[in-house]
């Protein structure tokens, strides 16, 4: 049947209308969701310890695996590693708990090997029962299924700390930092290692970073370049965003617009980055805050419950979110929490 001219015509005004009536209320929905800030879904996952802190999350085996370290209090003491893990991020079980003689094992921090081994990286303190620094040196240590590790082993030099590792082309890579005494000065200076197993470790290449800077967190980009987050303790305090290119000699730096502390950051599918840190800006108490990052700035998204002692997030985008691990001590006793949240839909723009 031949349908008239005139009726073909209401018929295509009738589709183009309705088409973009239909657009229209998918970009208002998408502008109204991208102005709310994420609503993160938070649980306290840990609180055995006197003291659980200094966190880090990872994927492995289809099961959620979260490191941190157990002591009497913040500094001081005999430090021990304890892992913990779950199936679907709510129900949690420890998996490991690993000591060393006389040794605070602090921080540690997990990768996965291209053996597909757990690996932690931690410092390795010496207190001997005071709250003074006696000496340092950091360990790594592995696993084949989270639950039994090898002894912790020495890497690099005396006085070092390696503070996270990250895996690239078969190799580990990762930044120490160190204090140096120079006339009377005490000095920081940062070092890019790598390694092919994990044990022996060579420079790459020295950091000229300014400020005694410290705790660095290492990301490979797409097209084989590195990017380092890190945290100073001098000058303007405030965190700086280090870019190289292979073979990762020559650094190009940038000051960001906030001070970092136990800072971590990964790059979403989309390309854009997400950081954790502590967040100094809050008064009276640091908070953990999460933030778009660009090189030059941190953009905040949400600030987590949390105060106090806080921070050291371990980050992790699975499903379509980002899952967040880090301790606080906002509700009297330093725990061990994990928030997962949905960002903006228009996150990259």
């Amino acid at each position: 049947m031949k349908i008239p001219g005139f009726l073909q015509e209401h018929i295509i005004t009738l589709f183009v209308v309705t088409i973009s009536a239909m657009i229209t209320m998918v970009t208002s929905a998408q502008t109204s969701d991208s102005n709310q800030p994420p609503q993160p879904e938070v649980r306290k996952i840990w609180d055995t310890g006197e003291h659980n802190a200094f966190t880090d999350l990872v994927r492995w085996h289809n099961h959620w695996w979260c490191t941190f370290r157990e002591a009497e209090g913040h500094v001081g003491g005999d430090g021990r590693v304890r892992v913990i893990t779950s199936a679907d991020g709510q129900d949690w079980k420890s998996a490991a708990l690993v000591a060393e003689k006389d040794i605070d094992l602090r921080d540690p921090k997990f990768s996965i090997t291209p053996d597909d081994r757990l690996m932690i990286v931690c410092g390795g303190s010496v207190y001997l029962g005071t709250k003074q620094l006696k000496g340092r040196q950091p360990r790594v240590m592995f696993s084949v299924d989270g639950s039994t590790w090898t002894t912790p082993y020495k890497i690099v030099g005396e006085g070092e700390w390696l503070w996270r590792i990250t895996w690239y082309n078969g190799k580990a890579y990762g930044v120490a930092y160190k204090a140096i005494h120079n006339d009377n000065t005490r000095e920081w200076n940062l070092n890019l290692y790598s390694s092919s197993d994990g044990l022996k470790w060579d420079i790459v290449s020295p950091m000229e970073v300014s400020g005694k800077p410290n705790e660095t967190t290492l990301r490979f980009l797409s097209n084989g370049d590195l990017m380092a987050m890190i945290r100073r303790e001098g000058g303007s305090r405030m965190g700086w965003v280090g870019i190289t290119h292979p073979p990762y000699k020559q650094w190009t730096w940038h000051e960001n617009n906030y001070q970092f502390g136990g800072p971590n950051f990964i790059q979403l599918p989309d390309g854009s980055f997400v950081a954790g840190t502590r967040d100094y800006t809050r008064k009276p108490q640091c908070s953990t805050l999460i933030a778009r990052m660009t090189p030059d700035t941190l953009k905040p998204l949400v600030t987590l419950p949390s105060g106090g002692d806080t921070s050291y997030p371990g980050l992790v985008w699975h499903d379509g979110m980002l899952w967040v691990s880090y301790y606080s001590s906002h509700e009297g006793k330093t725990s061990v929490y994990l928030a997962r949240m949905k960002l903006p839909l228009n996150y990259a723009k």
